[in-house]
């Protein structure tokens, strides 16, 4: 059966390494049958929370910018996959806003259920993910239909394009096609 798959990229170097990881990903899911968008946070506007909730109430953030799309293409999809460049062991800054700003969802029939993390950094150490995978399941843990299915690591790539050629862009393809 075909799913819904909405790929978050993160990263704000348009074509980083976490983006080209998000591509091949999508690559995967697109030629197992899926329907995948992908949105790039570079080229969105995504401001802070205020933390005022009155989203629980409305369904709606009371910021007007380009988060609220986001998050109603969220609610609908079967698969959420985010892709972050991790900034001192961490996912970057503007993912976690972008998770702050889902915060609509909480209260929301979400149809989402498989949650996915793709992540790049120039350390190579497999721990390094471990920060911004505590991070994100901390924000699965809201949602108690959901759950992180899987976790993407490429390390030692730093300037953009520095993934091509690496091995892990064929672990990101096959998980891709395995949903």
């Amino acid at each position: 059966m075909s799913k819904k798959v909405l790929m978050i990229s993160t990263s704000p170097r348009k074509g980083g390494n976490s983006d080209v990881l998000a591509d091949e990903f999508a690559r995967g899911a697109r030629e197992a049958g899926n329907h995948v968008e992908k949105v790039a946070l570079y080229d969105q506007t995504v401001g802070f929370c205020k933390g005022c909730l009155a989203c629980q109430s409305t369904g709606r953030c009371v910021i007007h910018d380009d988060a609220n799309a986001i998050v109603e293409k969220m609610l609908t999809a079967d698969v959420i996959v985010f892709a972050t460049p991790i900034y001192y062991y961490e996912m970057c800054g503007q993912m976690k806003t972008m998770l702050d700003r889902s915060n609509p969802l909480f209260s929301a029939d979400y149809q989402f259920r498989d949650i996915y993390l793709l992540a790049a950094a120039a350390e190579e150490d497999e721990h390094t993910v471990d920060g911004a995978a505590a991070g994100l399941s901390g924000w699965i843990a809201c949602f108690e239909k959901a759950r992180l299915a899987g976790t993407v690591f490429a390390g030692g790539v730093t300037s953009v394009g520095e993934i091509q050629g690496h091995p892990v862009l064929k672990k990101a393809y096959e998980m891709g096609r395995s949903i």
